[in-house]
């Protein structure tokens, strides 16, 4: 069993142009910043919103192909979705929230019930089958959610930001129990977040994406080692550079330029991360002969505890973390000048 889709399609004037493939007992996130189109390739492939171009199958079996005239509507579609907002029926319990797939797809009344009560348990909500939603926390809400999914065996299970109602109490107990009950499930697995946290620890591959179009794709530990996009590069921590490297040096797309060990990348595009702990900062021109150095402003100190992230407008600009007790011998502040370093074993290059 597996995903194959490539699906394009306009909403105004917002273009989504992806494709993709997962394979069955693989869990997929696709993550991304708000507004880059997560929601809509979700929507797209439960039959919500038409496909334009492009073409969807499921275990071999085509869902939506528009040049073929094939569509197959949501309803007939072995397709499940856990929407972010639940969308529960607030007059009807637990229980018959559950059993309610089962009934559509056919099954009797009381195998339903039957069914949907062993699903309630094994969500650890047994003792809540009679309770209505507005009666259910976010998290048992969004555990009724996942049954009435999980219950009519879909091949193809979506997950729409899973954990975003939930409050932080419960947002770990529930990751756990989600991460169980997805590795049980034996279909194609694709949940969609802009939460960094909660896919690295539910996916075993992310996808990127950015302004409707994928920007990178790989186990979470390599997307965040080798980050293509400024936006995977925040979330993973690290100072990101693009530009064309010729012998030691690297002339940068954004002004500036960086001297890298010889021989360090081919001729070409490449990338340049430098974690922030790997920059120093000067009140003085440092002596010697370091290969980057440049002088600028402080923009902005952020503290985190014993940790401060300090912002400098220099050429390129750049990021760095040092200790609270160095930003107070230092005397920094914002609108100070300093001398940072780089030390050009510490640049990690990789093909652009």
């Amino acid at each position: 069993m597996s995903l194959e889709a490539r699906v394009r399609l306009r909403r105004g004037t917002f273009e989504l142009d992806v494709e993709l493939a997962v394979e069955a007992g693989e869990t997929v996130a696709v993550l991304g910043p708000n507004g880059c189109g997560k929601t809509t390739l979700l929507h797209a492939l439960a039959g919500l919103i038409p496909i334009e171009e492009g073409r969807f199958t499921l275990d071999g079996v085509v869902l939506e192909d528009p040049a073929q005239g094939i569509a197959v509507s949501t309803e007939d579609r072995p397709v499940a979705v856990v929407f972010q907002n639940q969308l529960l029926f607030p007059h009807m319990s637990a229980l018959d929230n559950v059993a309610f797939g089962l009934r559509c797809h056919g099954r009797p009344r009381a195998e339903a019930r039957r069914i949907a009560r062993t699903w309630l348990e094994g969500m650890g909500l047994g003792d809540r089958a009679r309770a209505r939603p507005g009666a259910l926390s976010g998290g048992q809400g969004q555990r009724v959610a996942l049954a009435r999914a999980l219950a009519v065996e879909p091949r193809l299970l979506l997950l729409d930001e899973p954990l975003a109602a939930v409050d932080v109490q419960g947002r770990a107990e529930l990751r756990r129990d989600l991460r169980r009950h997805l590795a049980s499930f034996g279909g194609v697995r694709l949940l969609v977040t802009h939460d960094p946290l909660e896919a690295f620890a539910l996916a075993d591959r992310v996808i990127v994406l950015e302004r409707g179009h994928v920007v990178q794709t790989g186990t979470p530990a390599a997307v965040t080692a080798r980050p293509r996009s400024r936006w995977v590069a925040d979330l993973a921590g690290v100072n990101l550079f693009h530009g064309r490297a010729d012998g030691n040096r690297v002339t940068l797309d954004d002004g500036g330029a960086l001297v890298i060990p010889d021989r360090a990348a081919p001729a070409g595009d490449v990338f340049a991360a430098v974690h922030p702990r790997a920059i120093a900062l000067l009140q003085a021109k440092p002596e010697g002969t370091p290969r980057n150095v440049w002088r600028g402003p402080i923009d902005e100190i952020d503290v985190e505890g014993p940790i401060a992230r300090i912002r400098v407008s220099t050429v390129p600009p750049v990021i760095a973390e040092v200790t609270t007790a160095a930003v107070e011998a230092l005397s920094l502040a914002p609108g100070q000048d300093v001398w940072v370093t780089i030390k050009a074993t510490e640049i990690a290059l990789y093909p652009g």
